[in-house]
């Protein structure tokens, strides 16, 4: 599994959870539509730390709570 797999999950997980639309993640993290389709099917060749950023926001979470998961810690994960 690659770090974009785990952001992945991860968001859809939290939009499940909180009830929440792509639209308004969008609109909360200020990431364009087609930049919220790549990560959310794992298109992106990388995530930057501004992306993770923007949908802990998104989420009205800090960062540490967006990467406080099992996904984040799993020992085959890919860093490159």
């Amino acid at each position: 599994m690659t770090v974009n797999d785990a952001v992945a999950m991860r968001t859809l997980k939290l939009m499940q959870s909180k009830g929440m639309t792509q639209y308004r993640l969008e609109q909360d993290s200020g990431i364009f539509h087609g930049a919220m389709d790549r990560i959310l099917q794992s298109k992106n060749k990388t995530v930057s730390f501004t992306t993770i950023f923007r949908l802990a926001r998104g989420f009205n979470m800090t960062l540490e709570e967006f990467i406080d998961d099992d996904l984040f810690r799993r020992d085959d994960l890919e860093l490159d």
